[in-house]
C-alpha cells in the first residue's frame, strides 16, 4: 500500500469513494456497522484539496483504498459550519494546559476507507502517514466526529489513541473534538 499526497488525477475516485460512504447514501444501519461521512465533496472541490495538498490516499496499485484530508485552518477559505464551530471553541478546547489557539494544528479528517480494505489496517496506515506528514508543521492533529458516529470514535479514540478535548453542537449534531500528538513524547501524559 502506498500513502501518499493526493494528485488531483485522484479526485474521481475520491469523489466515488466519498459519496459511497456519505451519511445520506448509507442506511441507519451501515451507519452504525461503518461509519460515514459528512460534508459536500465533489470531484471538483476533490480537486482543488488534492492541488493544494490537503488530502492523503492509500494507493493498492491503482486502486483507491482510503483517503483522509490533513490541512492548516487557514487553508480553508470558505469553512463550513462544524470548522467554524470547533475554530470558535478554540479558547475553550486545551491541550496539556494550553488553548487550541495557542497550539500549532492540522484539521484531520474526513477519513474514508473502501468497504474492500476495511479491517485491512488502512486507516492506521492513513492515521499514520498524517502524523509523519503534520511532524514540523503542527503539534496536534484535531479531528472533530459526530457522536453518533461510534464507529469512528472507536477506531480514533479507542484504536489510534487520540484524546478527546471537548465537544460542541451545531443544531441538534453534536461533535467530540479529539486530538493526536504529532510527536509521541508530547501525549496527554507527559
Amino acid at each position: 500500500m502506498d500513502y501518499r499526497t493526493a494528485v488531483a488525477t485522484d479526485a474521481p475516485a475520491m469523489a466515488e469513494l466519498f459519496a459511497a460512504n456519505h451519511y445520506d447514501a448509507l442506511t441507519e444501519r451501515e451507519r452504525a456497522e461503518q461509519g460515514f461521512v459528512q460534508g459536500a465533496f465533489d470531484t471538483e472541490s476533490l480537486r482543488s484539496m488534492a492541488e493544494h495538498g490537503t488530502l492523503l490516499v492509500a494507493d493498492d496499485d491503482g486502486h483507491l483504498a482510503g483517503l483522509l484530508g490533513l490541512a492548516s485552518p487557514s487553508d480553508i477559505p470558505t469553512p463550513p459550519p462544524p470548522i467554524r464551530a470547533l475554530l470558535a471553541a478554540q479558547d475553550s478546547l486545551e491541550w496539556q494546559g494550553r488553548t487550541l489557539r495557542s497550539t500549532a494544528f492540522l484539521l484531520y479528517g474526513p477519513v474514508v476507507v473502501a468497504a474492500a480494505y476495511r479491517g485491512k489496517g488502512v486507516a492506521r496506515g492513513l492515521f499514520t502517514a498524517a502524523l509523519q506528514s503534520a511532524a514540523g508543521r503542527a503539534d496536534l492533529l484535531i479531528a472533530f466526529i459526530e457522536l453518533s458516529n461510534q464507529t469512528s470514535w472507536r477506531v480514533h479514540v479507542d484504536g489510534f489513541g487520540m484524546t478527546p478535548l471537548g465537544d460542541f453542537t451545531i443544531g441538534s449534531r453534536t461533535y467530540g473534538v479529539v486530538a493526536a500528538p504529532t510527536h509521541p513524547e508530547t501525549g496527554p501524559g507527559t
